[in-house]
């Protein structure tokens, strides 16, 4: 391997001196397996606000086919589903967005005089759970955005009546605790496949005050790590099935980094929990940055994993039905996979505005996001492992590309920026390979059986996949 790898290299050095001597220079891939990087874990998206509103079995049935089919759409397997703050219940609610009030499963008894569990409630989300589920989705993600509006000292699941103000009171962490882990186990008990909770979201943000646009919660870092400690040590008291996620951070700058340390900080978290999750927002295109991020959080927590658990367009200033729009969303994914090493790539609202799919005139319609996910999700595989990706030297800046493998294929995602077609040209011959591909012509198209020998062109601002099947010698 090593041998191969220095004939690779000397083939590169070749390359380069010919093109500084006037030769043709073409821009060389190769991808082998021998320096490796995270495996990945999955694909997913949120259901989190549009679900409540598909109020059909027949259009919720077509949305969870275009999101969790394998056969006849993206193949998604996770799907993420929000335990709701009850505004959608609460007489004084503050949000004026009626769409991000929530349907909670604790509801107040009149008769009883107090708050019981009622899980015939939030019936629209769960059937597209439900569907989701049937089309193949494989894990269920259960996520808060902010504990019950009972528990919060604002009596509010939008946040405090100041910003930045803590709106769960120490008191009410056990409360909170028990009341996620019983909708859990509920959830569990049904035959949900759940396999993470997921209690806070971006702690860090505001939450209150003067905007009350959505459910949301502040915390503070050290206030993150003792709630999580709790969930983490009557989760293990319990033997939960499923496992704890967090938290969910906001944005992934230094910036916010006590909340992280934090984090791993209580022993309870650190004991029990192998996973970080945060959201890929207001880095786009910031390389520096989330490669920062990266490589410190990989030598500061080795054998923890980071998840990439939401993101979308924000502030959605591109045509989404424009091939701009797919080109986007797939640099963000590979930043994400090769620079944050996500083992977990996780969408926002699936449906409508700011997601892969929306409705226009009674009628489910794609997104060119939805290509462009579609190139990654078809093709790239749990248990799959990233490898490099060689290239030649002065590569071309336009180019972004991630590769994964296993014992039977190995999937190289390229997008081309440019303005113009790009000759790639291959060290090797791989018999076996099929192109997909994504531009202003086609969607998620196979283009070609096989590389003409060892070139292939990539059209102008495309996203294209390749698949090498390495089981034809």
């Amino acid at each position: 391997m090593i041998i191969k790898g220095l004939a690779y290299l000397m083939a590169f050095i070749i390359a380069g001196i010919g093109g500084l001597f006037g030769a043709e220079t073409k821009q060389y891939y190769d991808v082998v397996d021998i320096t490796e990087y995270q495996t990945f874990r999955n694909f997913g998206t949120s259901i989190c606000w549009w679900a409540q509103t598909i109020d059909t079995e027949e259009k919720a049935d077509e949305i969870a086919k275009a999101l969790f089919s394998d056969e006849e759409g993206l193949g998604l397997d996770v799907i993420r589903y929000n335990i709701g703050g009850g505004e959608a219940d609460n007489p004084d609610s503050r949000i004026w967005d009626t769409t991000r009030r929530t349907e909670s499963f604790y509801v107040f008894d009149e008769e009883k005089g107090e708050y019981v569990y009622d899980f015939t409630r939030d019936a629209n989300a769960r059937r597209v759970l439900d569907k989701a589920i049937e089309y193949g989705a494989k894990e269920v993600v259960l996520f808060c955005n902010s504990p019950h509006y009972s528990m919060t000292v604002s009596g509010h699941a939008s946040g405090g009546f100041e910003k930045k103000q803590s709106n769960l009171p120490p008191e009410n962490y056990d409360k909170f605790v028990d009341y996620v882990l019983t909708i859990a186990d509920w959830f569990v008990s049904e035959g949900y496949p759940v396999t993470y909770i997921s209690p806070i979201n971006e702690p860090q943000w505001d939450w209150g005050g003067e905007w009350v646009g959505q459910e949301g919660c502040h915390y503070e870092p050290e206030e993150v790590a003792v709630l999580m400690g709790k969930f983490a040590s009557e989760m293990q008291k319990r033997n939960t099935s499923y496992k704890l996620s967090g938290m969910e951070t906001g944005q992934l700058s230094w910036d916010y980094n006590d909340y992280l340390f934090k984090y791993f900080e209580n022993e309870a978290v650190n004991a029990y929990c192998d996973t970080f999750a945060g959201h890929s927002y207001w880095l786009d295109g910031n390389k520096n940055e989330k490669t920062n991020f990266g490589n410190t959080f990989a030598e500061k927590y080795p054998g923890k994993v980071f998840e990439m658990s939401e993101w979308c367009e924000l502030p959605l200033t591109i045509d989404s039905k424009t091939i701009d729009s797919g080109l986007y969303m797939a640099n963000v994914i590979i930043e994400d996979l090769t620079l944050l090493n996500a083992v977990s790539w996780q969408s926002w609202t699936a449906f409508n505005g700011d997601g892969v799919l929306y409705e226009e005139d009674g009628e489910i319609k794609k997104y060119n996001r939805y290509w462009a996910f579609k190139q990654f999700t078809s093709f790239i595989e749990p248990g799959m492992t990233r490898v490099k990706v060689f290239e030649d030297i002065g590569t071309d800046e336009n180019l972004q590309e991630v590769a994964f493998t296993n014992e039977e294929k190995t999937v190289l995602v390229i997008v081309n920026n440019g303005e113009k077609e790009k000759e790639i040209k291959f060290l090797e011959k791989y018999p076996g390979a099929a192109v997909y591909v994504t531009d202003k012509d086609h969607n998620c198209e196979k283009v070609a059986d096989c590389i003409n020998g060892t070139k292939y062109t990539l059209s102008a601002r495309s996203i294209t996949t390749i698949v090498f099947d390495k089981t034809i010698k």
